[in-house]
């Protein structure tokens, strides 16, 4: 997937631009028109997330971080409060490339996906909060996919399957550059510093993460992930299982 010319260089042609941009309105109004509308219902018997803790619930859980920075991003352009062209065009290129990430998660799953999208249930309050104006939507984005990066990286060393295991490293380097990406439009810094840490060091698995500092980054385990996605109050389902206890 392309990005758009502030990260290609001053060398982007204006039919590469154009290209991107035509690509990404047919894609950004099909999630637009379908995906936030069914996530926002509210109906009885909200579906509970169980994940386990084996290979089947690690990548589901992994699923249920891709369908959230997929439902968000349409939102976010959306709201009318990015109105910055190359701002908007950067955002529709991530919210593309998080689709993609959705479908590829369920091809990889196949019979073993545990949830349909149209089970989610989003918190329209707590998502109205999160797109209140630009800052917090980018910043919003920066929790986002630097929590994907901690998620995949903790849970990485308890998968055993190969193929689930390729699936979330080939994906997880991909939220690192999304998160850098937007860091980049907020003038912050390109790695996390201490201070924005959502999990502190004293509270880290010392057995996941032998390596501290800027240089590195941390492994959240699944609890600790759900702790910080409760924390942005935009999502109604309960999680629970042996993944998350």
């Amino acid at each position: 997937m392309a990005f758009p010319s502030v990260f290609l260089g001053r060398n982007a042609s204006p039919s590469r631009r154009t290209l991107l941009r035509l690509g990404l309105v047919s894609l950004g109004t099909a999630m637009l028109t379908g995906v936030p509308k069914a996530l926002m219902a509210q109906t009885g018997g909200m579906k509970a997330l169980t994940f386990n803790a084996d290979d089947v619930g690690i990548l589901n859980f992994a699923l249920l971080l891709e369908e959230l920075e997929a439902a968000f991003y349409p939102a976010a352009i959306k709201s009318g409060k990015i109105t910055d062209p190359k701002e908007l065009d950067y955002l529709s290129a991530l919210g593309n490339q998080e689709a993609a990430h959705v479908k590829f998660l369920r091809d990889v799953l196949a019979n073993n996906v545990l949830f349909q999208t149209s089970d989610l249930r989003l918190n329209s309050s707590g998502l109205t909060a999160l797109l209140r104006d630009r800052s917090t939507i980018l910043n919003t984005a920066v929790t986002l996919e630097d929590l994907g990066v901690h998620a995949y990286n903790g849970a990485g060393p308890s998968l055993t399957n190969s193929t689930y295991l390729l699936a979330a490293g080939s994906i997880v380097s991909v939220e690192g550059r999304h998160a850098a990406g937007v860091r980049a439009l907020l003038g912050r810094s390109t790695t996390e510093t201490g201070s924005e840490q959502l999990v502190k060091d004293a509270d880290l698995p010392a057995n996941i993460n032998p390596f501290k500092g800027r240089a590195y980054d941390e492994l959240y385990t699944p609890k600790q992930v759900v702790s910080a996605v409760g924390s942005l109050k935009v999502l109604n389902n309960p999680i629970n299982g042996s993944l998350v206890a």
